[in-house]
């Protein structure tokens, strides 16, 4: 067969039209069927998963300091429950530190004791204990201001300490409230909107091996300046000897052209010509069911309602890749506008595609064109052009020359002109 399903992969999620209805169904297995079939891949481990993450942990990191000197996007990065921790514990350490430097100088001015005394001025009225410090320390950085408890002018103290209070106040504010803002709105959500085919597929287009994929937007809102890359990871040993494990290589999904730039208003086919540059030029369908290598393609843009930058990704492994198949239509006319059905999104069917490798299928097609215009030529026309050849004198030939020149020779004299500048059909006649 020129196409293949990978063993993991269920009927339900990839509908195929044209496959036979016993391909279709499920087959019980017996010893026989077990002993001729090739064996399973074992499942690999995936570099990117479906949903776009990437499937690496950093371990054993000795130079820890560094997440704090970038201490803002430490904090953006962490997790929700984290964050919401880190955002309560600030406030609250910041309360109480305060609040104790405000029952200190209570303390130390004697207003815990002489408080209820005539004539006495403290320097915070109606300050007599630490849960009445802590209390009106979240009212100075929150500008609550209920009235009840005021700082008053007799003391220098209260005011330093009430003005650096305010300022790292708004330090403080500044700084969580502006991570809690940009973990909000980062796009990392709009990802979820942008969908990519389940499978990739190659089959042949304009006479030419292609690999293709689907990718397509749910949201009204559009990705501005779409862009979109791939990268062929698998593991190579160089001719030195050293193995490099998941080696990065581009795939060419249109840089050069520009074909990479997208305008996704409905679900778009992206196409990699297998040519001399890619990893896939020499690779057949023999070859790729031994192959071990996973495709990462990266949808870049900007979110049109924020205008931040937004990255959606997904891979393909090498069991993931059919051969054979081509991605069924989802664009259809209505009256007045297009409608895309995404029920088709995943969807394939099978095309008959050579099994060859591309760099086989161009080699053919190099040589089949040829053979037409060869079988035009009939024995009398090659037999009556090269007694034509051997007839004409030096004399005769330039006469024809400025016939040919001048135009006034016409269908006889053209024909026997384009005969004499094919030198590859006078060098294949007999003497």
């Amino acid at each position: 067969m020129p196409g293949r399903l990978p063993a993991s992969y269920s009927c339900r999620d990839l509908k195929v039209k044209k496959l036979p209805k016993h391909l279709r169904e499920a087959q019980i297995s017996t010893e026989r069927t077990h002993l001729i079939s090739d064996p399973a891949k074992k499942p690999r481990q995936r570099y990117v998963q479906k949903d776009g993450k990437c499937n690496v942990h950093h371990g054993n990191v000795q130079e820890t300091y560094r997440y704090l000197s970038d201490l803002f996007t430490t904090l953006v990065d962490l997790r929700w429950r984290l964050s919401f921790f880190i955002f309560t514990l600030v406030y609250v350490v910041n309360w109480l530190f305060f609040g104790f430097l405000w029952w200190l100088i209570a303390l130390i001015r004697g207003d815990l004791v002489h408080a209820d005394e005539e004539g006495w001025t403290p320097c915070v009225e109606n300050l007599n204990s630490f849960v009445s410090a802590f209390l009106f320390s979240i009212e100075t950085e929150t500008t609550i201001g209920y009235g009840y408890r005021v700082i008053t002018e007799k003391c220098p103290e209260g005011i330093i300490l009430l003005l650096v209070q305010a300022i790292l106040g708004s330090i403080v504010n500044a700084m969580m409230v502006g991570c809690m803002f940009v973990k909000i709105s980062q796009p990392k959500n709009r990802a979820e909107t942008l969908m990519f085919s389940n499978n990739a597929v190659i089959s042949v287009r304009d006479n030419k091996m292609c690999l293709m994929f689907r990718v397509g937007d749910l949201r009204n809102s559009h990705i501005v300046e779409a862009s979109i890359r791939a990268k062929l990871i698998r593991s190579q040993q160089t001719k030195e000897g050293e193995f490099i494990p998941l080696n990065q290589t581009d795939i060419n999904i249109g840089f050069d052209t520009g074909d990479d730039r997208l305008f996704l208003v409905s679900p778009l086919i992206i196409s990699h010509e297998i040519n001399e540059k890619s990893p896939f030029w020499e690779m057949s369908l023999t070859q790729m069911e031994k192959e071990e290598f996973e495709i990462v393609v990266i949808l870049e843009g900007m979110v049109e309602a924020t205008g931040m930058t937004c990255q959606a990704r997904s891979s393909y492994l090498d069991t993931e890749v059919l051969w054979g198949y081509r991605f069924t239509p989802v664009l259809s006319l209505e009256k007045g506008f297009y409608e895309v059905d995404y029920n088709n999104f995943h969807d394939v069917y099978e095309t008959n595609t050579p099994t060859c490798s591309a760099k086989e299928l161009a080699a053919k097609l190099r040589e089949e064109p040829l053979l037409p215009q060869l079988s035009l030529l009939s024995p009398e026309l090659k037999t009556h052009t090269f007694d034509r050849l051997s007839q004409q004198n030096p004399l005769s030939q330039e006469e024809d020359k400025e016939e040919r020149d001048s135009g006034g020779d016409r269908g006889e004299t053209n024909g026997s002109a384009a005969a004499l500048e094919e030198p590859p059909l006078a060098d294949g006649l007999p003497d």
